[in-house]
């Protein structure tokens, strides 16, 4: 959920929002205050964080695989200098 601030003070939290062009701003829709303005909304503010920890998805033991298996392709199993 995204947190709204209004500059009167109130503030309204809204799962799903719907941006529209109102008055030459883009709003959101959902976000109307009693008074009759639009609430604005910090970007990072209320979103959630999640960090992905799985083996599968790690930058540099993907990258050392697939360097080992087109190494192996181009090279063979004994290396390039070993005699045959």
């Amino acid at each position: 959920m995204t947190k709204y601030k209004c500059k009167c003070g109130k503030t309204k939290d809204i799962s799903t929002a719907t941006i529209v062009f109102i008055s030459g701003e883009w709003e959101t829709k959902e976000a109307l205050c009693k008074c009759g303005k639009y609430m604005d909304s910090e970007p990072l503010e209320g979103m959630p964080s999640q960090i992905r920890t799985e083996e599968s998805l790690s930058k540099k033991k993907r990258g050392d695989k697939l360097w080992d298996g087109a190494k192996e392709k181009l090279i063979g199993e004994r290396g390039i200098n070993e005699d045959y």
